[in-house]
């Protein structure tokens, strides 16, 4: 179960048809093939043969090439050499643009991507078009965020949960002085994609990218926002600053070192797997709201299927990625068998899925709540093109400001001139608006 839950931590060829999205041609799509995917998620193999059963004429060779950075790795050598690039590969939102912006991936509008827009919220199919017309693969799982509390070790503390950031500061401070050696929640230094969704939540929308310009603005007024109450908040010394997911911060999880955690969809899974002798002591809430009475939530992780360029049967591959993310046996499969948190609509709302309760969290439906939170995602968020870059930068600046308790809106501002400075180099037209 960790395995799987730490899996869900995300042109024509050659580039965007800027014709608009085609009608499927059934023939093309069906056609004899044989078919290379790329893909991290545990026993996809099963739904993989169900495509091919489908699909007669279609073979596929499934390929664990390694989770995430080994893959992209991997994927840039072969896209480089010109030849060893899969058919389909999976791909996290965060990485689209990356790869998409190298012409690297296929605009899937030539394959009928239209026909599975509406199968997919608004905010998630944003995420495969980035720029409101190419579409650069299909989505797969998201991570809309909540909090996962301990409700034993609150309800010693006398301290209730929070609803607002300002409750949630006031929170972390009592019951860190009732519980000296544990802490409400853990800020991972190192953790990008976890403190630029909670910066998203406050409504901080740092990247657009529009062709070879770059909006950077990651020290936005929402951001600032954001880095003025948590500077306060690193301050105080109510809070863990531990980096994350290693065995001591899964040692945390397990024996109240921390009380909470600001964690995606998928962490309910992960969090029985680690933490299996805390079970039934668990309830899951909202994110604290910037204002009282909102109902704000942000996406952490998820990822997609794509088509790379190297693809001599793009169409095969578009129905490969298409059919598996929303086949109806196929989508349900992969959230109730490999547990990754669905993408899409009709699962979001399906009882089979949403009414499950789940003895760990004391009996609470779990996913209904989670599916709710996805409802609460905004909808024009994107990435940047160079995300490792931005990650390793925020690591040397944020991360850091984080640890010694320093200030972390003049960490956001340095962070700007450094990513700013670096899209320059690589050729970006900049803009800062």
């Amino acid at each position: 179960m960790v395995a799987v839950s730490v899996a869900v931590l995300a042109a024509c060829a050659g580039g965007s048809s800027g014709g608009g999205s085609k009608p499927v041609n059934t023939a093309e799509a069906n056609a004899p093939a044989t078919l290379t995917l790329w893909s991290w998620t545990p026993n996809t193999q099963t739904q993989v043969d169900l495509f091919t059963k489908a699909h007669p004429k279609i073979k596929v060779k499934l390929v664990n090439a390694g989770q995430g950075t080994p893959e992209y790795t991997k994927l840039r050598t072969a896209l480089k050499a010109g030849s060893g690039a899969p058919d389909v590969v999976q791909v996290e939102f965060q990485y689209i643009p990356t790869f998409s912006i190298t012409k690297d991936l296929v605009d899937l509008n030539q394959y009928g991507a239209a026909s599975v827009k509406s199968m997919f919220p608004e905010w998630v199919w944003s995420l495969v078009a980035p720029d409101g017309n190419a579409v650069y693969g299909i989505p797969w799982d998201t991570g809309p965020m909540g909090l996962m509390y301990r409700k034993d070790l609150l309800a010693q503390a006398k301290v209730a949960v929070p609803t607002t950031w300002d409750e949630f500061r006031a929170a972390a401070k009592k019951y860190h002085a009732a519980n000296p050696k544990s802490y409400l929640v853990d800020l991972a230094p190192t953790q990008g994609g976890q403190l630029l969704a909670l910066m998203a939540q406050a409504g901080s929308r740092p990247f657009k990218v529009t062709g070879s310009t770059v909006n950077i603005k990651v020290n936005d007024p929402n951001a600032k926002k954001w880095a003025a109450l948590w500077t306060q908040i690193v301050r105080d010394g109510s809070l863990a600053t531990d980096p994350d997911f290693n065995d001591a911060w899964y040692k945390g999880l397990s024996t109240g070192r921390y009380a909470g955690w600001f964690s995606a969809a998928w962490g309910p899974v992960f969090l029985q797997g680690t933490a299996a002798n805390t079970s039934g002591k668990w309830a899951v809430a909202e994110l604290p709201q910037w204002k009282a009475g909102e109902h704000v939530s942000a996406n952490w992780g998820g990822s997609t299927l794509a088509v790379t360029k190297q693809s001599k049967h793009p169409a095969q591959g578009a129905e490969l990625a298409k059919w598996l993310m929303t086949n109806d046996q196929s989508a349900l499969l992969f959230s109730t068998k490999q547990f990754l948190f669905p993408s899409k609509t009709d699962i979001l709302s399906n009882p089979a899925y949403v009414d499950q309760k789940v003895a760990f969290f004391g009996g609470q439906q779990v996913n209904k709540l989670y599916a709710g939170f996805s409802d609460q995602v905004g909808k024009d968020y994107s990435w940047s093109p160079f995300q490792d870059y931005v990650y390793q930068q925020m690591n040397e600046t944020l991360g850091k400001a984080i640890v010694a308790k320093g200030d972390l809106g003049a960490a956001l501002d340095t962070l700007q001139a450094k990513l700013v400075s670096y899209a320059k180099a690589q050729g970006f037209k900049v803009t800062e608006n």
